[in-house]
């Protein structure tokens, strides 16, 4: 069995960026993930570790989206906080999630999509997902127009996040999103939480989104909410002089 302290050898990736929102690439991916070493997206637990412990307290109820070969349950298990449950809608990730720890019975894995969680309302004080968003979102074209699938995907997600969190709960996202693409899709009133952002990382800074269910968006952040139905447009390219000397710019003047 893998040390979860040891690094993963990068994996085989897709022919299609597409195939990250496909179970069966995840299946064949992890056939072997219960004798591998953990793979990190965007970053392990000592990363961010500064920024997510403030936001747990040890009796908390722990979800765990996505969780896939990730070390980051087993972690906060050794951190303290051991009331984690972890969902994947890949069974082989799970079967061998269960494989390498099954010397802490504790945690618990599940076999779930992300969309519908096969969970009362109100059954955790933590959600947290690390990457999860970002594979459900890999096929869309221009990460500034968002496509009306995508934007109900990541919704069904959100939705059900909030559905399961009780009142005073926590949702932590990690991303390669920065704000301008993702805040959008946080912001919408509806799950009845607030938002705040801050960055991880040395050479490349990933994005720490923090929700507490039971305070209010700002006014800011909800316009930024409702450019989900009219997103922004890009910025405009700079200008550039022509090279050549040659070019008679005065031709092109309308007196």
């Amino acid at each position: 069995m893998a040390s979860p302290g040891l690094s993963a050898p990068l994996p085989e990736l897709p022919e299609n960026n597409c195939w990250y929102r496909e179970v069966q690439y995840w299946d064949q991916r992890y056939r072997c993930a219960a004798d591998s070493a953990p793979y990190e997206w965007f970053g392990d637990f000592s990363s961010f570790r500064d920024l997510l412990e403030p936001e747990l307290l040890p009796e908390d109820r722990i979800l765990v989206l996505g969780c896939g070969s990730s070390a980051l349950s087993y972690e906060l298990f050794l951190a303290g906080f051991p009331d984690v449950t972890s969902v994947d809608y890949s069974s082989v990730v799970v079967a061998a999630m269960r494989a390498r720890y099954a010397h802490v019975p504790k945690l618990r894995w599940e076999t779930m999509d992300v969309r519908a969680l096969d969970f009362p309302s109100g059954s955790f004080d933590v959600v947290l997902e690390k990457g999860t968003l970002d594979a459900l979102l890999t096929g869309e074209q221009d990460p500034w127009t968002v496509s009306s699938e995508g934007v109900h995907t990541v919704d069904q997600v959100l939705s059900e996040v909030s559905r399961v969190l009780v009142h005073g709960g926590r949702f932590i996202s990690m991303t390669s999103a920065a704000p301008h693409f993702r805040t959008r899709h946080y912001a919408q009133a509806r799950y009845g939480w607030s938002l705040k952002h801050a960055t991880y990382g040395n050479s490349f800074h990933f994005h720490f989104y923090l929700m507490h269910k039971g305070k209010e968006l700002s006014v800011a952040q909800l316009a930024l909410g409702a450019q989900i139905l009219s997103p922004p447009q890009p910025p405009t390219p700079p200008c550039f002089l022509q090279d050549s000397d040659h070019e008679d710019f005065l031709s092109a003047i309308q007196l």
